[in-house]
């Protein structure tokens, strides 16, 4: 008999966004390519009025960190608990104090030392949206300052 019986479940849909591979950035310029082409990715798969776009980095070491520009240029850094152990990384590339909480804001001119930083953590990096940025800093008081 061919066809799907009445008691098999439906094929799951596909992701929307699928991770790819990382391949090690070691130049500030193999940097900014990668950041046009994440630029053009979000152009093309992020619908109007879709919020908390950005990227999510998997980490070799366990753990993801997402990743947003804001309109005003600030670069927005979400570590999920497991990937906590990153924030020295984090203190020593942009040359900042640690944020004391999961969330970090760092001024726009730090994503290109961000990325080059982490470059060598990174197993893979997916386009994300509907994240929500700082939700469980929000839900447990408020972050402190960096």
């Amino acid at each position: 008999m061919q066809g799907a019986s009445e008691d098999q479940d439906p094929p799951a849909a596909a992701p929307r966004f699928r991770p790819r591979p990382w391949e090690h950035l070691e130049t500030p310029y193999e940097v900014e390519i990668w950041i046009e082409e994440y630029n053009r990715g979000l152009q093309e798969h992020i619908r109007p009025g879709e919020t908390g776009y950005g990227i999510c980095f998997s980490l070799t070491e366990g753990g993801q960190v997402y990743l947003q520009t804001s309109p005003d240029g600030a670069v927005i850094v979400d570590l999920t608990p497991d990937a906590e152990w990153i924030a020295p990384v984090i203190c020593a590339a942009a040359q900042v104090a640690p944020s004391g909480s999961a969330l970090w804001i760092l001024p726009d001119d730090k994503l290109i030392q961000l990325v080059l930083g982490m470059s060598g953590l990174i197993e893979s990096a997916t386009l994300v949206a509907g994240h929500p940025f700082g939700a469980r800093q929000r839900r447990a008081g408020p972050a402190r300052g960096m």
